[in-house]
């Protein structure tokens, strides 16, 4: 079966974007209702800011009218995903003040820049998210934002202050460029309860961070940092990184070394395969192994590995693709135990404590091959428990999820969409934190037997059976 035609998704997968038509500024021509007070409207510390009033804010009015960017969001979700529609209201564009310059959306030719999206019926509470990857504000926009605003929550987005494969570019020191996404994503929080309530005349009842892969992770750091801001948060197959391991940097290397041997079949290849289940790439999951190794295994090791030991590969910018072990400097052969303590410093400063302080509920795919469930999120359940704040989390392994749900359509046989069960989630979380309903215990949520397309695209019950984990 051929692999989706849409550009895929991954933490370290570059876009080509095409810049954005000029925002058109409209000023507010109603005296009551829709878009009422449009030109009164201001993101505190916004640079640059353009309000538009749509009647539609939905993708199925933003990427006709020129507010989104439907590359920014190209193989995230399952290709017969339904598009909500009828939610009109304001949409706010612009930018924070920032020295780099790789999102060209809208022509800025400007970072940090921010979606702020609010509808006119609205139900009281803010959604805020950082993006996936190295993408771009919009990325969310199919994932999540679309139901959000749907079920009448004010939405808002950030590009998290640096985008691109180069994005380590960004920042003066090894991590800088990755610890500023999470500041962004605290700076854009803060700006949106403000223009909520100067649009609504009350601050948000509710304010819930959410994201998935790189976004993920915001919303784990956010939740451990900033408590104060948030209700509440759900991970959906968050970035771990963990001074002490396991990270990108451990698991990913192993992969580069060993798959191209077990893919020859020769010698070796059973030793490699032994090799690749060890490195955290589930038996079960090879089917998988062959796109992961073409889009998403070797650009994302070298450009993370760039922003957090740039000393590895000397001059060199994010090392030799695709180098063959024993190539000077290649990555393939990148030990992070073997590293100078500087590289672990470097992790640590952007790193996961699981000291979460509001209600988290995690997700994550059991055939996760770009961020492997035992390396990631298993591990995070751990620290989180280790941390005394079990109370706080649930944790829900999805059978058969993987890290790119577009992957679903190729092989629907195997593998179950998790927009469904990041929405499942969320409204468990909204009943804990809204009601006091506490959600089911964590568990693994089993695979239906014989589901359809129908089912797994609309359904995902995390109260399936409960396996140990």
């Amino acid at each position: 079966m051929p692999l989706p035609l849409a550009v895929p998704y991954a933490a370290a997968l570059l876009l080509s974007v095409a810049a954005l038509p000029a925002v058109v500024h409209q000023q507010d021509t109603s005296a009551s209702g829709h878009c009422t007070r449009i030109a009164r409207l201001h993101v505190p510390g916004a640079e640059h800011q353009e309000a538009s009033c749509l009647d539609e804010l939905t993708t199925a009015g933003t990427v006709a009218s020129g507010h989104t960017d439907p590359a920014d969001w190209a193989g995230l979700t399952p290709a017969g995903l339904a598009t909500p529609t009828g939610v009109p209201g304001i949409q706010i564009d612009g930018y924070f003040p920032d020295t780099s310059a790789g999102n060209a959306n809208h022509g800025w030719k400007h970072d940090a820049q921010f979606v702020v999206r609010l509808p006119d019926r609205w139900n009281g509470g803010l959604v805020v998210a950082g993006s996936p990857g190295v993408r771009e504000q919009y990325a969310n926009d199919r994932a999540i934002g679309d139901w959000m605003l749907s079920r009448g929550y004010a939405f808002a987005a950030t590009d998290k202050g640096n985008t691109g494969a180069t994005f380590y570019r960004d920042g003066d020191a090894p991590g800088e460029a990755i610890a500023e996404w999470n500041d962004r994503v605290t700076e854009l929080t803060r700006a949106a309860r403000a223009v909520v309530t100067q649009r609504y005349h009350r601050p948000p009842s509710r304010t819930l961070a959410t994201g998935m892969s790189n976004g993920g992770y915001l919303v784990r750091w956010q939740l451990e940092n900033h408590p104060e801001l948030y209700d509440g948060g759900v991970d959906w197959e968050g970035t771990l990184w963990r001074a002490s391991g396991p990270n990108l940097l451990t698991f990913l290397p192993p992969a580069l070394r060993h798959y191209p041997l077990y893919a020859s079949g020769g010698p070796g290849a059973d030793e490699a395969h032994r090799a690749m289940v060890a490195a955290g790439y589930p038996a079960g999951s090879e089917f998988l192994w062959p796109f992961h190794h073409q889009y998403y295994w070797d650009l994302t090791q070298r450009i993370y590995r760039e922003e957090l030991d740039p000393g590895y590969d000397g001059s060199t910018e994010a090392g030799t693709p695709y180098c063959a072990p024993g190539t000077p400097a290649c990555d393939a052969d990148y030990v992070y135990a073997s590293r100078p303590p500087e590289v672990r410093r470097a992790v640590a400063a952007i790193g996961l404590t699981g000291r979460i302080g509001k209600p988290l509920i995690t997700l994550h795919g059991t055939l996760d091959v770009l961020l492997p469930i035992g390396q990631d999120s298993d591990v995070y359940a751990r620290m989180v428990r280790d941390a005394g704040r079990s109370g706080l989390f649930r944790y829900y392994r999805i059978e058969g999820g993987t890290h790119v749900d577009s992957l679903y359509d190729v092989f629907p046989d195997k593998l179950r969409p998790l927009t469904p069960c990041h929405r499942s989630a969320f409204r468990a979380l909204e009943a804990w934190i809204g009601h006091g309903r506490q959600p089911v215990p964590s568990r693994t949520v089993a695979r239906p037997e014989g589901a359809g397309p129908g089912t797994l695209l609309e359904e995902c019950s995390l109260a399936g059976k409960e396996t140990g984990f």
